[in-house]
């Protein structure tokens, strides 16, 4: 018997490859002469980078790039063992929580940082980069990031724009000649799953400026420089990015991404079991095994569980969903092909509890998972 076990972590407790490995010495005991594959997963967001190093046996990259102020921090992105594949995690440069509560301030943040590992992975010998863009601290319309790319963006006297949303405002000219060549023969992959547009109501500046520190009068202002950015996109690079669903995802970086590098912005668990070759590592199981630290009614949204399983049943597989907990409306999970769920926490307790014995807990659930199946094999043969 063939079991694929492909989740994703459980925060704070245990990584995806660790939640792998616990359920593997569950069912072990259960099966002990099993043929299992671990192949941690991810949806874009915190634990990508990690979790798709350990599936393709790659290396982490660390180097002193730009912080969202321009002071140097320490970032990180992956290297998939073949040197072909970057994973980089913008939050690693430019997330909300390198930058202090007090410091939170959208007119002035820059993504750099994020353009820096994309240039390292570059030169890194990267042909194909998957970005997953959650958790920045950035409303520059992916502007820094362009310019440490290579782009020029200036005013009307040709003078090059300073870090920051603000700055914006002064575009006149976008020039995309000076663009690192190499991203030409790259392909890159936006994992993201948000569908807001650059601008209006429901744009980057509005629907997340305030959790970046602006204040109300800051978010109009930001919604008018990014309005701007979107004209002189369309007027030098003849790309219309304004009302595409994604354009406004951190910051206005989806709009950089597609309009100017012709990335793919694609649900982030998508992009990852691509990456991480899943399908053809399904050829020939018999069952899947997924999960995350909760199951519930947000799962079906593009969560790790759901992006594996829609894999496993393009092949017919059945599969199975562990969780550290499972939420009252975790049930609407069996609508879209989730077989059966399991939660690790088997009585009540803190939540400090809980993420202290993770790790035993998830084990005695994917023994008893194991049990209930070779219970079903019993009474299926009588």
């Amino acid at each position: 018997m063939k079991i694929v076990i492909a989740p994703d972590s459980y925060k704070e407790s245990l990584s995806a490859r660790e939640v792998a490995e616990e359920i593997r010495a569950g069912f072990r005991q259960v099966f002990p002469d099993a043929d299992y594959l671990l192949i941690p997963v991810a949806d874009g967001g915190e634990g990508t980078v990690q979790a798709m190093i350990d599936a393709t046996s790659g290396v982490l990259r660390t180097l002193a790039v730009s912080g969202p102020h321009g002071e140097l921090v320490q970032a990180s992105y992956g290297l998939a063992a073949d040197q072909g594949l970057a994973i980089i995690e913008m939050a690693s440069a430019s997330g909300l929580e390198l930058v202090p509560a007090g410091r939170r301030n959208p007119l002035v943040t820059t993504s750099a940082g994020t353009g820096e590992l994309i240039r390292d992975a570059l030169a890194a010998g990267a042909r194909h980069i998957v970005i997953g863009i959650g958790g920045s601290a950035t409303n520059d319309g992916g502007a820094g990031m362009l310019q440490a790319l290579g782009a020029r963006l200036t005013d009307a006297d040709g003078r090059e724009l300073g870090p920051g949303g603000a700055e914006l405002a002064r575009l006149a000219h976008l020039d995309a000649s000076g663009l690192d060549p190499r991203l030409k023969t790259c392909r890159i992959d936006v994992a993201c799953d948000v569908s807001n547009p650059l601008t209006g109501p429901q744009g980057a500046s509005r629907v997340f400026g305030p959790q970046k520190g602006a204040t109300p009068g800051m978010v109009e202002t930001l919604d008018r420089c990014l309005a701007r950015f979107a004209e002189v996109l369309k007027a030098d690079l003849g790309q219309d990015v304004a009302d595409i669903p994604g354009a406004g995802a951190a910051g206005g970086m989806g709009a950089a991404l597609l309009g100017v590098l012709g990335a793919s912005l694609r649900p982030g668990s998508e992009v990852v079991t691509e990456a991480v070759g899943l399908e053809q590592a399904l050829a020939g199981a018999d069952l899947v095994i997924t999960g995350e630290g909760r199951i519930d009614g947000q799962t079906i949204y593009g969560k790790t569980p759901i992006g594996v399983t829609r894999v496993a049943k393009r092949l017919g597989l059945p599969v199975i969903g562990l969780a550290g907990c499972l939420a009252q409306d975790a049930g609407v999970v069996h609508e879209h092909g989730i077989d059966a769920v399991f939660s690790s926490v088997h009585k009540a307790c803190s939540l400090e509890e809980a993420l202290r014995d993770a790790r035993i807990n998830l084990r005695s659930v994917a023994r008893n998972a194991a049990a209930a199946i070779r219970t079903g094999m019993t009474i299926a043969k009588r």
